[in-house]
């Protein structure tokens, strides 16, 4: 039996392909975190199929949602919150989660609280690194998201800089299709681009107007995409491993970057790296020397809290709980929900 200060949460994501529930104990102690996904199904396709994926989240749910109760050795009336992502995402995927968590919040008669996701992948870091707290400068690299966000407190940040077409993710998996390594194709650009020159073709660094934080890849997507059609017409064997190599260090080394000069600009000698494309060698390679260099740390999740989780929405979701914040039932998915600087 828990005492008063422990505060356990039941946290549900589904805003892709992932479902996914996690149960918390004081926001940092994950007692169980199951995911079910859906790579598998969507691989055929070359990317995720919404109306496949929410038909998948609603087969899944309930089992997961047992799986994480009995992982954890807790029963229903053993929580104190139900979260859930509400946005961004695919609408469908969404509502699954949404509605799940609202029907457990009604019947249990505790609260809802609803957690943006861009939010939860900055509280991945929290899980992983006890000792982190704000300030520090946030670097957000996902399938659908690029931000570099100023986090001022748990609750309270700046967004500094962010994607305006393609998100790092979405280029990296729009690259990986041109060259037919499948989907998803970061982890599969990130390998094969061992093997090749990361210098063997000048693919372009968009760095826009002077001093911009905000990043661009469609650029460099259709780069790819030209010199691999002009190749080809020449009847000039390309060289994937090559491809993938200079495709990839053009774009790590804009993020660096941009991220080096947000945090010099933001006065932050702390950076916390979180999304899927954290997962990244490279990136990870390359910011850590630089920021040493410079005389920062950088912080990074394990690979299982880089991409799509329930332990970092109930860890958000737990500094909105101690606080009295919460949503009543008539919450909605906001599929396209900006990140704005509260």
């Amino acid at each position: 039996m828990k005492n008063k200060e422990e505060v356990i949460i039941l946290a549900i994501e589904s805003s892709c392909d992932e479902t996914a529930v996690s149960i918390s104990k004081n926001g940092r102690d994950i007692l169980s975190n199951i995911i079910a996904t859906q790579i598998k199904i969507h691989e055929e396709f070359g990317g995720v199929v919404p109306e496949i994926a929410s038909r998948h989240h609603l087969d899944n749910i309930n089992h997961v949602i047992d799986e994480a109760l009995k992982e954890a050795e807790l029963e229903f009336h053993d929580l104190d919150a139900i979260a859930v992502t509400y946005g961004p995402g695919l609408v469908g995927a969404l509502l699954v989660g949404l509605s799940t968590a609202k029907a457990l919040s009604y019947a249990l008669h505790i609260p809802l609280i609803g957690v943006h996701h861009i939010e939860g992948h900055i509280c991945a870091n929290y899980i992983a690194h006890k000792e982190l707290k704000p300030p520090f400068l946030g670097l957000i690299l996902s399938g659908g998201h690029t931000h570099i966000i100023d986090v001022l407190d748990y609750q309270k940040y700046d967004v500094l800089g962010k994607t305006r077409d393609d998100a790092v993710g979405e280029a990296y998996d729009k690259v990986a299709r041109v060259l037919g390594l499948g989907y998803p194709g970061g982890p599969k650009i990130d390998e094969i681009a061992k093997k090749g020159k990361g210098d063997a073709i000048a693919f372009p660094r968009v760095s826009l107007e002077k001093g911009s934080l905000d990043f661009s890849f469609s650029g460099i997507k259709t780069a790819v995409l030209n010199y691999v059609n002009s190749q080809k017409q020449k009847n000039i064997p390309i060289c994937i491993e090559d491809i993938a190599a200079s495709f990839q260090k053009a774009v790590v080394d804009v993020i660096v970057q941009k991220t080096i000069h947000a945090a010099q600009k933001a006065k932050r000698e702390i950076i916390v790296v979180a999304g899927g494309v954290a997962a990244n060698s490279l990136i990870r390679e390359t910011l850590k020397r630089r920021a040493e260099e410079e005389g920062m740390k950088v912080y990074y999740p394990p690979i299982d809290l880089c991409t799509d989780n329930a332990a970092m929405i109930g860890c958000r979701a737990y500094y909105d709980y101690i606080e009295g914040k919460s949503h009543d039932l008539s919450l909605d998915a906001y599929p396209n929900l900006k990140l704005e600087a509260q």
